[in-house]
């Protein structure tokens, strides 16, 4: 059998990919957040000076979900195109950086080592900008639906680094227990 594919079938393939990997990305990407107790309201991440670059956190809650679609979509586009020569490693190296995504939000809001984290989203940066050079050898939509992401992880690294500037002993600050009244 050596018929190609039609448009319609090809844009189904796509489909069926992007119906699987957006929602896993968003899921995940979500997961990591709400698992490591992301954001305000971690008691810890509240005792902290906070950088005045800080945005508000309605946004965070609004981006990130936009940002995880992008890269699900993108993840699809280089998936459907079956048989591309490198598609192997875009795919490892966007494992690898989606890995690394994860693993942020743990580093940070949980295990309160903000030094380490800044150099992790470093690493993810450099990650994000090789597989998008990848991506772009596939698909250059694909390589293009990651500029956004590489944007905000570009400032999410220069906020890590005002935090650990400005909070030299975060990684041993104990917050404040909740208080009741009688």
């Amino acid at each position: 059998m050596s018929e190609l594919a039609t448009p319609d079938q090809l844009r189904m393939s796509f489909l069926r990919w992007a119906l699987v990997t957006v929602p896993a990305t968003v899921l995940l990407g979500s997961l990591s957040g709400l698992l490591s107790n992301s954001g305000f309201g971690n008691r810890w991440f509240d005792a902290l000076a906070i950088p005045d670059i800080m945005p508000p956190g309605w946004l965070f809650g609004t981006i990130w979900p936009v940002l995880y679609a992008m890269l699900g979509l993108a993840l699809a586009m280089i998936l459907n195109a079956r048989g591309a020569r490198g598609r192997g490693t875009a795919l490892a190296l966007f494992a690898l950086g989606f890995v690394l995504n994860l693993g942020w939000s743990p580093l940070f809001f949980a295990a309160h080592q903000i030094t380490a984290a800044f150099y992790l989203i470093l690493a993810m940066l450099a990650v994000t900008i090789a597989t998008a050079f990848a991506f772009g050898r596939i698909r250059s939509a694909a390589a293009w639906l990651l500029v956004p992401y590489m944007m905000w992880i570009s400032f999410a690294a220069i906020l890590n680094y005002q935090f650990d500037r400005m909070n030299p002993n975060a990684e041993t600050l104990v917050a404040p227990a909740a208080r009741t009244q009688l």
